[in-house]
């Protein structure tokens, strides 16, 4: 490690390392991102800005697990990695500004997708650098250092800034191709070098990124029925969304979370590298993604049973919003049976089977009342995992 002084220390972390204070505050702007790209597409909720909504929420998952990397080899609360982590914290913080201008920038003051585009190489690049600092010695890790940078930071930014200079679908399309790009390097370029020291600390940082898109999915009901009057639907809309919340949570805290952090613990070198890539950096990004979708859902919903002066109880929700309800489920749970797959190489005919049944479920629940919509969809989602509580235990057993 870099030692120039107390306060300039890297330290690095040991096998039995959990996650510190400081990384709870680090997590904090993530909060306040996650609630911009639900107020993006809910802005204008068509199927192009809810391309784009997940399009900034990838970027803004690359931002956050690189420094989810980072801490697992060295101390978040040591203080040159808490300098780092409170400047990465300002920056994704003005990234978090622009989120609801990046699409469609508003006249006046600085250009929102530029800025949006420049912060986000400046965190990557203080990721690159703080990690090369983090261990001069080590040059497997030196080495994918340089191909992380040559071939999955390089090109995506240089794709950016060229997007960030057209607007609508083509700007869109440009980030979407940089997305790719950024996330195949990773996958062909990030199979050795990364370490992961601790795995409980690793799981639990991942953890807790998904208590923050659930936390999103509650904060929207709250946010669809502000400045509405109080009501019995109201009330019983928002209890319906929570049950939604609270069985999405049940889903992966009580039947995927041990069983993919044991499997993390028992492989070593490169497989443990391997399949934390595949498991955590890759496969969390639905979870998260499916859980802010069904947030934009609920919002709409909230909003349109509460406005009692605009909507009628009985009136559906219509176009993107009526699919993201369901849908935004059908994509966490499929992330789900995928993550079980990696792990444990149990196909859960369950998840697979719910989640397709919610993908396509938006014509449906443009057909019936958005309180009822609502009603069917938190039964559908305590059901099963009802009936998947009995399904997973043994075979995360087994994997043992």
């Amino acid at each position: 490690m870099v030692a120039n002084g107390e306060g300039s220390r890297l330290v690095a972390t040991e096998g039995g390392h959990r996650v510190t204070p400081a990384e709870l505050f680090f997590d904090l702007v993530f909060v306040y991102a996650i609630t911009q790209v639900t107020a993006l597409m809910a802005a204008d909720p068509s199927g192009l800005r809810l391309l784009g909504g997940m399009v900034a929420l990838a970027l803004l998952w690359w931002c956050w697990c690189c420094f989810a990397w980072l801490g697992n080899v060295v101390r978040a609360d040591s203080g040159a990695m808490f300098t780092v982590l409170v400047s990465v914290m300002a920056v994704v913080l003005i990234v978090s500004l622009t989120v609801p201008e990046i699409y469609d920038d508003a006249p006046g003051g600085l250009p929102a997708p530029l800025v949006f585009v420049l912060c986000y190489g400046a965190v990557r690049v203080l990721h690159l650098v703080t990690y090369w600092l983090s261990d001069p010695s080590d040059q497997a890790l030196h080495r994918v250092l340089r191909r992380t940078a040559l071939f999955s930071v390089a090109p995506p930014f240089a794709l950016l800034l060229i997007g960030a200079a057209f607007t609508g679908t083509t700007q869109i399309l440009i980030w979407l191709a940089a997305v790719l790009i950024d996330y195949l390097g990773i996958f062909v370029t990030g199979k050795s070098g990364w370490r992961v020291a601790s795995p409980g600390h690793f799981a639990e940082r991942h953890g807790l990124i998904v208590i923050i898109a659930l936390g999103e999915s509650i904060v929207a009901i709250g946010v669809g029925v502000s400045g509405f009057a109080l009501s019995t639907p109201v009330v019983a809309g928002a209890a319906l969304g929570l049950l939604v919340s609270a069985g999405l949570w049940r889903l992966y805290f009580r039947q995927l979370a041990e069983t993919v952090e044991h499997r993390l613990t028992t492989v070593t070198g490169d497989d443990r590298t391997r399949l934390a890539r595949d498991a955590y950096t890759f496969l969390h990004l639905p979870l998260v993604a499916g859980t802010v979708i069904t947030a934009l859902g609920m919002k709409k919903a909230l909003t349109q049973i509460a406005d009692t002066g605009h909507y009628d109880l009985t009136e559906p929700l219509h176009g993107v919003v009526a699919w993201a309800l369901p849908g935004g489920v059908g994509v966490f749970l499929l992330a789900s049976a995928a993550l079980l797959l990696r792990t444990t190489s149990h196909r859960s005919p369950l998840l697979l089977a719910g989640g397709a049944v919610c993908l396509v479920a938006g014509p449906a629940v443009a057909l019936v009342p958005s309180l009822l919509a609502l009603a069917l969809l938190a039964a559908l989602v305590t059901a099963l995992v009802l009936v998947q509580n009995t399904a997973v235990r043994p075979h995360a057993t087994a994997a043992g």
